[in-house]
């Protein structure tokens, strides 16, 4: 499975609660680095996966928003998302 990532630190990958190995690849200039991560077991058709990433980012960081608590609905905790798509191979 790889995701798109730029310029960010990752600090731990888990799969339904289970430790997943995780690598970057080739950093690429316009495309960012590729984030590799191996799961922890086989998934099956159908299967549903929980895929958790521990990161940090930084201003260098594209495709990334953040909106402050008072920009939520519920006006608590801020939120991230991500302009991109996750692309799984």
């Amino acid at each position: 499975q790889v995701l798109d990532t730029k310029d960010l630190q990752v600090f731990k990958v888990t799969v339904n609660g289970q430790d997943a190995k995780f690598v970057f690849g080739e950093k690429h200039s316009f495309k960012g680095t590729p984030l590799e991560i191996t799961l922890p077991f086989e998934l099956r058709r159908g299967q549903e996966a929980i895929v958790e990433i521990s990161f940090e980012s930084s201003p260098k960081s594209s495709a990334l928003q953040w909106f402050s608590p008072e920009q939520t609905s519920g006006k608590k905790h801020p939120f991230l998302f991500s302009q991109c798509q996750v692309e799984w191979i």
